[in-house]
């Protein structure tokens, strides 16, 4: 009876967030009085308009000239760049274009910091440094109309404003992102009328600056945090949608899903820290906060509860068996779209279905690690060149690969929990060592940099094995290995628990071999393109190379192996290609180990 409750209450409480919450919210915006901007009477008040970048390469000359074309009077503005330990050529490209422009770049100042501190750290000592009476924040790759800054300075000049935003022009991306876009922006109008939109667009907003206050250090998203913690004051925001600001991002689907990631992680924390918005003294605002934000923060932990509870009932009922087969359905379409994406562009509204379901995925993910405790990184772009330019794999087909290592990463661990006690119990029986070890390895290589990454493997080894010969490839015989590190080998159990890599993104379920750092050197030196291997592969758990071909013990079998491992990169040219290869690579896997072929 209890889970019957629990599988009625959740996918009642998903029905009303997605489907009656916006109507319920639509008729009360209409019924909600018109606040009506007045013109800018007197004096321009001052402003700063602040400009947060790390590794902006792409986007900062257009931003500076668009900083440079805005209309505000003389004196009354300034605006600051401010380069957040970039690593690339934002910095270069900025003084270029500031002395391309001369003097109509005079109010402009650029903001050189050597250490990359993160955006909340940044905007708490920029705007902590402004004496202006507003302050306007703005990202790098948004371009904003002449008159963005008086419309900011007229809708701030009435009654009781505390904030005020834009309309976030929909992001260049396919359909589904665009459709998600136009659907966030009109709710966000509905919830102006109410008091306030929850949270302004990152894009562009400004705010009184002695209103401001400084942002707790471990904030994720500022864009919600310092606007609404004004409003929680008793001030509202103010949705201007005629303020339209132009995205020059082209945001592809797996960058996307990273926002989204983020945005799950920043929801939770949201939902936890400005509970004071679910005031009943502003039933609006109220209305808003615990109906939309809120509910959206826990939604993909109730859905995943109504399929698992759908599941256990499904036995027992056949309302809860055909509720569970549609979901199980609506799964298998998402995971067919993100694996072979131009095949599903073929069938109509398929995109949209994957979108939402793997965007609710990422959104889950993003809350659970904020629960863990692991959102603890500085800002970063979340489109970054650096991930979405470097990898063979693009867009959706590089989402559904990764999609694919979760799944099977998760059934591996399952594995692994029921088998470790007994792995656990032997290692520790014959020798009294340790049960795990981790090792440094060569990881994914891109143009600008090489990743070094720990993996973790079941012992096979003696625990003094290199005190004395060092670092040296295993042997068929060697004499170093236990006896149930031979077992382990040859089975390849030894290799499950780099499942959690798998999950933690350093390594994928398929691709070359990540190899140890001190035998890169000379392997590189002895074979042509050896370095290339793993150029814009990500390393994997199994392999071509390791389904065909043994341990390698001479540097001609090493060579053999470079060969498959280019072989496979190839099939990553391919967007659908590649699905087949891997899924063929793990199925001869499994037989490797069924058969103890492993070493």
């Amino acid at each position: 009876m209890l889970l019957e409750t629990f599988c009625i209450a959740s996918g009642g409480l998903a029905l009303y967030h997605h489907l009656l919450y916006p109507r319920a919210l639509k008729s009360l915006a209409r019924r909600a009085p018109k606040a009506l901007l007045l013109p800018l009477t007197g004096e321009a008040p001052s402003v700063t308009l602040i400009v947060p970048a790390y590794n902006e390469e792409r986007f900062i000359a257009a931003k500076i000239r668009n900083c440079a074309s805005l209309d505000y009077p003389d004196g009354k503005l300034a605006i600051v760049i401010v380069c957040d330990g970039c690593t690339d050529s934002t910095v270069f490209r900025a003084r270029e274009i500031l002395v391309a422009l001369g003097e109509a770049s005079k109010h402009i100042q650029l903001a050189e910091r050597v250490e990359n501190r993160g955006k909340i750290a940044v905007l708490n000592s920029e705007i902590a440094a402004c004496t202006s009476e507003l302050v306007a924040l703005t990202d790098a790759s948004a371009l904003l109309p002449p008159d963005a800054l008086w419309r900011a300075a007229e809708a701030l000049a009435q009654d009781n404003a505390g904030f005020v935003t834009g309309t976030y022009a929909a992001p260049q991306g396919g359909a589904e992102v665009e459709a998600y876009w136009r659907r966030q922006t009109a709710i966000k109008q509905d919830e102006a009328a109410l008091g306030a939109p929850f949270g302004a667009h990152g894009a562009f907003y400004a705010f009184p600056r002695k209103l401001w206050r400084p942002l707790e250090p471990d904030a994720i998203n500022d864009d919600v945090f310092l606007p609404m913690a004004i409003v929680a004051e008793g001030q509202r925001g103010i949705y201007d949608a005629g303020l339209r600001i132009e995205e020059a991002e082209v945001e592809q689907s797996a960058s996307d899903l990273r926002r989204r990631f983020r945005l799950g992680a920043g929801a939770l924390q949201q939902a936890f820290r400005l509970r004071k918005l679910a005031d009943p003294r502003r039933p609006g605002l109220a209305f808003v906060f615990l109906s939309g934000k809120a509910l959206r923060a826990i939604m993909p932990f109730l859905l995943a509860g109504f399929f698992l509870a759908s599941l256990a009932l499904a036995g027992q009922s056949k309302f809860f068996a055909l509720i569970a087969v549609g979901q199980i359905f609506a799964l298998l379409l998402t995971a067919f779209s993100l694996m072979a994406p131009d095949l599903a562009r073929r069938v109509p509204g398929l995109p949209t279905l994957a979108y939402g379901i793997a965007g609710y995925a990422a959104y889950g993910l993003g809350g659970l690690s904020y629960l863990l405790g692991y959102c603890r990184a500085p800002w970063r772009r979340v489109a970054s060149p650096e991930t979405d330019s470097e990898e063979l794999l693009k867009g959706g087909a590089a989402l559904g690969k990764r999609a694919l290592d979760i799944v099977v990463s998760i059934a591996i661990f399952v594995v692994l929990a029921l088998l470790f006690p007994f792995l656990a119990l032997a290692i520790k029986l014959e020798d009294g060592g340790p049960i795990f070890y981790r090792q440094l390895r060569v990881g994914l290589q891109t143009s600008k940099s090489t990743r070094l990454i720990h993996i973790t493997k079941f012992r096979t080894m003696r625990t003094d094995a290199e005190a004395k010969s060092g670092a040296v490839w295993a042997s068929a015989r060697d004499p170093r290995i236990t006896r149930i590190g031979m077992f382990m080998r040859k089975t390849r159990l030894d290799e499950l628990p780099q499942c959690l890599d798998v999950l933690r993104g350093d390594l994928s379920i398929v691709g070359p071999r990540p190899e140890r750092p001190q035998f890169f050197a000379k392997l590189e030196k002895e074979i042509p393109f050896f370095i290339e291997r793993t150029y814009g592969v990500k390393p994997g758990l199994t392999g071509l190379a390791q389904v065909e071909l043994s341990y390698p013990e001479t540097i001609e079998e090493v060579r053999e192996k470079i060969l498959h491992d280019h072989a496979y990169a190839l099939r990553l040219a391919s967007s659908d290609g590649w699905l087949a290869t891997d899924l063929s690579i793990m199925a001869r896997t499994f037989t490797v180990m069924l058969l103890g072929k492993g070493r």
